[in-house]
């Protein structure tokens, strides 16, 4: 769990930015959407695949 110490002279907003980005970066609130239903393998793999795909045509669309 990501822990915020609230420096000298810091306002509540900004420690709580600080927070926000610190669980942002741990991946703690999209392991938990990812999760919070049961997903069967074969839709697991089927919906990685999708991304894959998508992922490597907009790689070629960029690179060009």
């Amino acid at each position: 769990m990501p822990k915020v110490i609230i420096r000298k002279d810091e306002n509540f907003d900004n420690a709580f930015r600080r927070f926000n980005r610190k669980v942002q970066r741990s991946g703690i609130l999209s392991d938990l959407k990812k999760n919070r239903y049961y997903e069967k393998p074969s839709d697991r793999k089927r919906r990685e695949l999708k991304e894959a795909l998508r992922k490597i045509k907009k790689n070629r669309y960029f690179n060009r």
